[in-house]
């Protein structure tokens, strides 16, 4: 295929994921927005005004950055998970591996639309956000930077979930019993440094955390951890990452029996 077959091929999985989730927006777009708006009153209003401040901020201000990560995260995962589970379950992916498409592009289309949909619900959260708090972004570019390459590195893992999946439930499981776990221990309603010692060390072990630190040091210029520390080992992780979904769907690594 030459760059501009390529282009087209790229862009007709990324419109077709897209498509999918805003067709049934009610589903994929509003219960997050609902979800984050209980949490605002919870642990923002209820609960914050008994904490107090964290860090300098008010306890709305503090969480603000991580609810709207957590929303990404979620997002970004979930929508890849399903959809390529989805299509290779009615084995359409396998239409797609035998045509002349590079499988780098199916690997890149579908990242592509659930980071679309992770940013997506991240600018609804952000703009519930509003009608609780005002949102001052410290660093503009590394907000942005950073939330963009944390949707990408979760729709990478959406799709190496759907990849392993033989069934419906095991797309469930790493979300239930993995992914969620770590974001609420992940520095989300918390600073690190209100826990001991052996637990900060501990900290230091879930990924999330350093997602989260360096979106909230983006709105607020406060950080648990070295910015650029976190920075590097996100990359790290979705040059991995790629590699080894790239690696499985070349090799057809839960798609051929």
């Amino acid at each position: 295929m030459n760059p501009s077959q390529i282009a087209i091929a790229l862009w007709t999985l990324v419109f077709k994921e897209i498509k999918r989730f805003t067709r049934i927006w009610p589903q994929t777009l509003l219960p997050p927005s609902i979800t984050m708006t209980m949490y605002f009153i919870i642990f923002g209003n209820l609960i914050g005004s008994r904490i107090g401040e964290m860090d300098g901020y008010s306890y709305m201000d503090f969480i603000v950055p991580g609810l709207i990560m957590m929303s990404v995260i979620t997002n970004s995962y979930s929508n890849v998970a399903s959809s390529f589970f989805s299509n290779k379950f009615q084995r359409s992916v396998e239409e797609m591996m035998v045509s002349p498409m590079p499988n780098w592009v199916i690997l890149a289309g579908f990242v592509l639309g659930g980071m679309a949909r992770g940013l997506g619900v991240g600018i609804i959260v952000t703009g519930v956000s509003l009608f609780f708090t005002r949102i001052e972004v410290a660093h503009p570019l590394l907000t942005i930077l950073v939330v963009v390459l944390t949707a990408a590195l979760f729709a990478i893992g959406g799709f190496i979930n759907a990849l392993l999946g033989k069934k419906f439930d095991d797309i469930s499981i790493i979300p239930t019993f993995v992914l969620t776990p770590l974001t609420y221990l992940g520095g989300v309603f918390y600073s690190i440094s209100l826990l001991p010692a052996f637990w900060q060390g501990a900290s230091m072990l879930n990924p999330i955390l350093y997602m989260v630190n360096v979106f909230r040091f983006g709105f607020l210029g406060v950080s648990d951890i070295p910015v650029g520390w976190a920075l590097a080992a996100i990359m790290g992780f979705i040059v991995a990452l790629f590699t080894l979904a790239l690696w499985m769907l070349e090799n057809g690594k839960g798609i051929r029996s």
